[in-house]
């Protein structure tokens, strides 16, 4: 049972824990896109990039922990001859 909750963690090389906060900080902030998009429609003066940075912010962080976990082979971009 306990492999069920520590599994995905240790193959991205995080706790539970810090797994967790990771997975909540990116929630946190798609909701608050979310909601920035809903104000928008009825506002649209309101918000009107902060949807768009939130997904910018968001890709960054992905792509930075991502690439701190890629052997640098793997890390390399594709390069075709």
């Amino acid at each position: 049972m306990l492999r069920s909750f520590t599994h995905h963690p240790s193959e991205v090389g995080e706790t539970y824990g810090s797994h967790m906060a990771t997975a909540w900080g990116f929630g946190l902030l798609l909701l608050a896109a979310g909601a920035a998009c809903l104000i928008h429609g009825i506002f649209p003066f309101a918000f009107e990039t902060t949807a768009s940075r939130c997904v910018k912010r968001l890709n960054r962080r992905m792509a930075n922990r991502a690439a701190a976990s890629e052997s640098p082979i793997e890390a390399a971009p594709y390069q075709p001859a």
